[in-house]
């Protein structure tokens, strides 16, 4: 699945009889996902809009034309040439964040799926499960769709970005999964409608980490009802934890329609304003462990079952995490067959890698192998997001437009901090990495017992195995 030849232009020409050219056509994977199909002609059109826009100083090497019909392995050179264009393009600050190359992608989008321009309904679901259906264009973008859902449900305009729209799973049971946060490089219409499954939705949720922020919300009478309903949807799902007296004090709440009082006791219980995740594995504390992950207060929550049934619960503050990366590599289904991947027989394995400061002088990998890894990695980058406005003195307010406005501008000592939505290649002399600079505190394991009294476990008791960074074939 590595490129796709474009089967029907080749049946064509050989139905003309034409001696012309095969066309390559490449599959653009991103944020695991296949996103869009291109040609070389197509890469190379962005390719010399951007050298126009920002100077050919700016922007990196682009592969080269060939007069002569590739070989195989030129056809595999160039695509790999190509994959570190896109990456490269999306991992610049300026560049990555701009409208040229995100209509591209957009654009390339709706052509591949090939879904022409035209009014549609499209439905968001809050917390609650109510549906707000809205009247958006089929090339309209995660932007465009959000400010529609705040218009209809009257919600003002300096709140807006304090919300996102994501893209969930709904199984039978009613368990939810996130699959992503929608971003500005694609159409949730067009996103929505290639699954081809009613088990996907869009739902709309808030889109911070610290809880003080909910002050603002809860300013105005529509963010207010928002956030309540998001809080008891987490309960009810059991993302929060609740004891029986807690359960009766929201419950009599709830009765009296007292939701500001709701929210505040809400956000004293465990797990307030956390994302939880499907159960996966870790290598941490051991390999092969089963672990719930849940993303909040700065923080990646690990519910871990050892080899031997015992259960233990740590967290890994994101202040202490060197760098991370997400990978993916393609594994055969189990079949009993152990001939090479193909596209009926394999499935995507994608891991989510951070090295952690495990003690003063001790760094160590831990890998989360989950289906979620990009939507943790996407969390992760939001919570640094806040951290470093939170401690240049700026204002979240201001972060928020213009994280709803475009792309956030980081330091110059900020630059690598970046999850780009590219997946990356297996290139040892280029590494991916993402560096905080931060304060660092202190992590520990505790063991988990009915009265919650059992005693923290020192790090340095575990140890975790270095995630060798590797790809798939299938991704540009």
């Amino acid at each position: 699945d590595a490129e796709q030849r474009d089967e029907t232009e080749r049946m064509e020409k050989r139905e003309r009889g034409s001696s012309a050219a095969i066309v390559n056509a490449y599959n653009i994977h991103v944020n695991g996902v296949l996103h869009c199909r291109v040609r070389y002609s197509q890469l190379l059109g962005l390719h010399e809009q951007i050298k126009k826009e920002y100077g050919s100083n700016v922007v990196p090497a682009f592969p080269p034309k060939k007069i002569f019909t590739l070989t195989p392995a030129e056809v595999e050179q160039r695509r790999e040439q190509l994959e570190k264009y896109m990456q490269a393009v999306r991992q610049d600050p300026l560049l990555g964040a701009s409208e040229m190359f995100n209509s591209f992608l957009r654009k390339a989008q709706q052509e591949t799926q090939q879904i022409p321009t035209e009014e549609v309904a499209l439905d968001i679901c809050l917390s609650n499960g109510q549906k707000v259906t809205v009247n958006i264009l089929t090339s309209d973008q995660t932007e465009d769709v959000l400010e529609a859902v705040a218009t209809k449900l009257d919600l003002p305009d300096d709140l807006v970005g304090y919300f996102s729209l994501f893209l969930v799973r709904e199984g039978v049971d009613g368990s939810l999964t996130f699959v992503r946060k929608l971003q500005e490089f694609e159409l949730p219409y067009v996103s929505i409608t290639s699954l081809r499954s009613s088990e996907f939705h869009i739902v709309l949720r808030k889109s911070y980490w610290d809880m003080s922020y909910d002050a603002d919300v809860m300013d105005n009478r529509v963010g207010l009802n928002l956030l309540y309903t998001q809080t008891v949807s987490d309960i009810e799902r059991g993302w929060i934890l609740v004891n029986k007296d807690q359960h009766r004090q929201l419950k009599s709440l709830q009765e009296k329609g007292s939701k500001k009082e709701f929210i505040h006791l809400g956000q004293t219980l465990k797990y307030y304003g956390y994302i939880k995740f499907d159960p996966c594995i870790t290598d941490f504390p051991e390999k092969g462990c089963q672990v719930i992950v849940s993303a909040g207060n700065n923080e990646l929550n690990f519910h871990v079952k050892l080899p031997n049934e015992q259960m233990k619960e740590g967290s890994f503050k994101v202040t202490r995490m060197r760098c991370w990366r997400v990978t993916s590599s393609q594994v055969p289904v189990a079949n009993g067959t152990t001939n090479p991947c193909s596209s009926a027989k394999c499935e995507v394995k994608l891991e989510l890698a951070f090295e952690y400061l495990m003690s003063k002088d001790r760094l160590q990998w831990v890998t989360i192998t989950s289906q979620q890894a990009i939507m943790m990695s996407i969390c992760l980058q939001s919570m640094v997001d806040e951290l470093m406005v939170k401690k240049s003195g700026g204002s979240i307010k201001k972060m928020l437009r213009k994280r709803h406005n475009g792309s956030i501008q980081r330091p110059d000592s900020q630059q690598t901090v970046k999850s780009p939505p590219l997946l990356d290649s297996p290139d040892p002399n280029r590494e991916q990495i993402v560096k905080l600079s931060t304060k660092l505190s202190s992590v520990s394991l505790r063991g988990i017992s009915a009265s919650n009294s059992a005693n923290d476990i020192s790090a340095n008791d575990f140890h975790g195995n270095y995630a060798f960074e590797g790809i798939g074939d299938d991704d540009l």
